[in-house]
């Protein structure tokens, strides 16, 4: 039976590449009914895209996504850096998608501010070259991770990531990722918004942060299905991070804990792990 949510956002897909978990994330799609569904940039990797390489898995996942707006499910299509061809087209309506550059949205009276991330990345903008290079060597790290895994499997040890351990082994990694969440809810904060939702650095995470003004900024990235295979997933009032669980997909809807962050946001009074507590009267478009 499927699950019935609010909102679904995905990003970080990269479909068109060796590395996209595909086949799981079309298992997830076939398991849920969400109303509005995100796909939050980075969605199809034109960067790498090779005629050569689009298996049948990768084109049943847009078959799905298709089916899913057919069927009712609003579909926004926010475009990232990987798809960024699409941003020539501006902000339109392809039928029953609507793609965007960015989307805003209300969740019973809280301002949510959607967009990909890479506006903070000055990689992409600056040195384009090197950002398709590290994203080719990602990728190779990732297809011999992989091949790793799957021979661990195979004499019963559990899967690593080689990709989390080198993120987590170099300080300007760590640092990255914690300046890209801070300047994410700074930011937010400025625009006068309650939650802010992110992809790019594929590092799933909800933080909720309390300003010293007393306002309450919402942080939220849906990681990727490349390595840690994660949505989020808004039902009953609630923001939470869905991790895809092969061994245990059939039987239960594991949810992804992510720990609380020891570094503060400049200005910050509280920095903790919760989720939104605010009951979902519609999704309203801005």
């Amino acid at each position: 039976m499927k699950r019935e949510l609010d909102i679904v956002v995905l990003s970080d897909i990269h479909l068109g590449t060796y590395g996209c978990h595909a086949r799981e994330l079309h298992n997830y799609l076939k398991s849920i009914e969400p109303r509005t569904l995100v796909l939050n940039g980075d969605i199809f990797d034109i960067w790498y895209f090779k005629k050569s390489y689009f298996p049948k898995e990768h084109m049943e996942v847009v078959r799905r996504l298709l089916k899913m707006a057919v069927n009712g499910t609003k579909l926004y299509y926010l475009t990232g850096n990987h798809d960024d061809l699409l941003r020539k087209f501006g902000e339109m309506s392809l039928g029953l998608i609507h793609l965007r550059n960015k989307l805003v949205f209300q969740v019973d009276g809280k301002t949510h501010w959607a967009f990909h991330g890479d506006v903070f990345d000055a990689s992409v903008h600056r040195a384009r070259w090197l950002a398709k290079l590290g994203g080719e060597g990602y990728d190779l790290l990732i297809r011999i991770n992989r091949t790793i895994n799957s021979m661990r499997r195979v004499f019963g040890f559990a899967p690593v990531s080689f990709a989390a351990k080198v993120k987590k082994g170099v300080k300007g990694a760590v640092k990255y990722i914690s300046d890209f969440e801070d300047t994410a809810i700074r930011i937010a904060a400025e625009k006068d918004y309650d939650c802010v939702i992110c992809g790019h650095i594929h590092q799933p995470q909800i933080r909720r942060i309390e300003m010293e003004d007393g306002k309450t900024v919402t942080y939220l990235n849906s990681g990727d299905w490349v390595e840690h295979l994660t949505a989020l997933e808004f039902a009953n009032g609630n923001w939470s991070l869905y991790r895809y669980d092969e061994l245990e997909f059939d039987v239960v809807s594991p949810r992804l804990q992510v720990p609380e962050r020891e570094n503060k946001v400049h200005s910050l009074q509280r920095d903790e792990v919760v989720p939104d507590s605010t009951g979902m009267a519609a999704f309203e478009a801005i």
